[in-house]
């Protein structure tokens, strides 16, 4: 199977298996002509990796729990290691886009949003950090 058929196959852009085959991520094998020939086991690894990045693994995450997927004599602690820590980055994210989310709802309502060119919005992103709005 050729990388535009990987690319169906799994759902992901060539360039994006490119790279993964850059990284070492995944080694398709060669045609005499140079082209990449990916067999099921390299579509399996593309969709392992996908469906990982796809719940926000970083790509050096995808790289331990791939080697994990292959090592069957992993323990399920070292995947759920992982797993943990990653949930616990997710969290954090979810707390800023929270704080976010409220900072911007007082500020579009404390904005008339009318013809006048006083704006609450502006101003508070003109204020450095650490500094209060005047």
């Amino acid at each position: 199977m050729n990388i535009g058929d990987a690319a169906r196959a799994t759902g992901l852009p060539a360039k994006t298996i490119r790279y993964y085959e850059d990284i070492g991520l995944v080694t398709p094998a060669r045609d005499d002509n140079g082209y990449r020939r990916f067999n099921d086991n390299d579509l399996h690894k593309l969709g392992f990796i996908g469906r990982a990045r796809s719940l926000g693994f970083t790509i050096e995450d995808c790289r331990a729990l791939l080697a994990l997927y292959q090592d069957k004599d992993r323990a399920s602690a070292d995947v759920k290691r992982i797993a943990q820590q990653h949930l616990e980055l997710v969290d954090a994210k979810i707390t800023e886009l929270q704080a976010m989310r409220t900072t911007l709802g007082h500020l579009i309502e404390s904005c008339a949003g009318d013809h006048r060119p006083d704006c609450p919005i502006l101003a508070d992103l003109a204020v450095a950090p650490g500094k209060e709005a005047s």
